[in-house]
């Protein structure tokens, strides 16, 4: 066996982990955000989202949290999501690490007076959905549905900003 010589061991360390890096994928962008930790790459994208609830509205994904933050406000979104994703050498998702921020001088989402309203119905025994801006759509969609299929039961959801989807029970009774 042959020692390399006295001081050079850091050099040889350095082109090692330098030699044993896999190439990059060639689906990814250049400019793609991605660290190296030991044996796995770290991806990291970023989305502009208006809540932090699990039923929330997401835009993106952006690079940079710059990019992220501008598209953020000028959709009147108050918070960002910092996605981590943790790859093996062969590139498979390991982990996912959600992050969310709130942006500085973001004006929250009042709970008690919601700004925009949307209606969902969704059958209870098939899984169909479809989204209504006025109640009697929602109603006629329900009538139409469970004619059409017997022993059928469609629910009704409201979804509004800051508030989230909530079911609206009993009204069709």
């Amino acid at each position: 066996m042959i020692w390399p010589l006295p001081g050079s061991g850091l050099r040889i360390a350095a082109s090692n982990l330098i030699l044993r890096k896999p190439a990059r994928s060639h689906f990814e962008p250049a400019s793609y955000p991605r660290a190296w930790r030991g044996m796995a790459y770290k991806e990291t994208f970023w989305m502009a989202c208006d809540s932090i609830e699990q039923l929330r509205a997401e835009y993106g994904p952006f690079h940079t949290r710059a990019e992220a933050e501008a598209e953020a406000k000028k959709l009147g979104f108050g918070y960002l999501l910092r996605y981590e994703h943790l790859l093996d050498d062969h590139e498979e998702i390991q982990e996912v690490r959600c992050i969310f921020i709130e942006l500085p001088g973001a004006v929250p989402v009042e709970t008690s007076a919601p700004t925009s309203t949307s209606l969902h119905t969704r059958c209870a025994t098939c899984g169909e959905a479809s989204t209504h801006e006025e109640p009697w759509q929602a109603e006629v969609w329900a009538d139409i549905h469970e004619f059409e299929h017997s022993r059928h039961f469609v629910r009704l959801f409201e979804h509004s900003r800051g508030n989230g989807l909530k079911e609206i029970g009993g009204w069709r009774g």
